[in-house]
């Protein structure tokens, strides 16, 4: 009899609402995780979820994406159905990767310029205010467990940090990051990471590609051990030194 654990590893990701959250390249990150995952010797499936849809029998990474007011609102209430089970999938130890409003949409809530009050799911505790002023650009951060991390800020809402909760990494004077007053940008809770970069993050920070995937193969299989023949290994060298050279080009060009 095959053995399924040993010789397939199927690793089970679930991409958040892509038709509606969905901008600025967050898409690559799907693509991301599933072409190091099939480098690293695990099986990738992909579970693109939709509104309406059948949540998959199994999961071992949710990632979301950013999306415009309009997306949120069409998302909303399906999201709600499954406040619950993300919230106990998160507890769990599930990894995740949100951007931008599904950042925001994990946390407690959003609150427009106009005073208007979005909840969210409280997986990570931070709430977002409106403004009218856009924090745009590429930016760059600096994090105890990533290194500094490149990524494509576009966001109005100001996202601040209940007391207790890890940013996912600090930015210099001259970036903005969660609200441009108090250097933080992200948030980290368990294994859930919330960032306003998009650009796509991933294939410009393997390191963060590589913690999810590693946590994941945890989770599910005991221990993250990538079986990389010598094709596998040229081509995440080959990765690697894209990644480089995208991190410099977008360094050189941060507002």
């Amino acid at each position: 009899m095959t053995n399924e654990t040993t010789e397939r590893r199927p690793i089970d990701v679930v991409s958040l609402y892509p038709n509606d959250m969905n901008i600025y390249g967050d898409s690559g990150n799907v693509l991301t995780i599933r072409r190091r995952l099939a480098l690293y010797g695990y099986e990738p499936v992909i579970h693109h979820y939709n509104q309406g849809d059948d949540w998959p029998g199994h999961v071992d990474m949710i990632l979301g994406g950013g999306g415009q007011d309009s997306g949120q609102s069409k998302i909303i209430d399906d999201f709600f159905t499954r406040a619950d089970l993300l919230r106990s999938l998160a507890d769990d130890g599930v990894p995740m990767l949100m951007i931008c409003g599904m950042y925001q949409l994990f946390g407690e809530y959003f609150e427009t310029s106009e005073g208007k009050r979005l909840d969210g799911i409280g997986v990570i505790g931070a709430y977002t205010v409106g403004q009218d002023v856009r924090m745009i650009g590429n930016l760059v951060e600096h994090s105890s467990d990533f290194g500094d991390v490149i990524g494509y800020e576009n966001h109005s809402g100001q996202t601040f940090l209940r007391e207790g909760v890890a940013p996912l990494g600090h930015v210099n004077a001259e970036g903005r990051g969660n609200n441009g007053e108090d250097h933080t940008e992200g948030a980290r809770v368990n294994n859930v990471i919330g960032t306003y970069m998009h650009g796509s993050l991933l294939p410009k920070n393997p390191k963060i590609s590589d913690f999810l995937i590693a946590k994941a193969a945890e989770r599910r299989y005991g221990a993250f051990e990538p079986r990389v023949g010598d094709a596998a290994k040229a081509e995440l060298d080959r990765l690697e030194h894209f990644a480089v050279e995208a991190r410099r080009v977008a360094a050189s060009r941060p507002r």
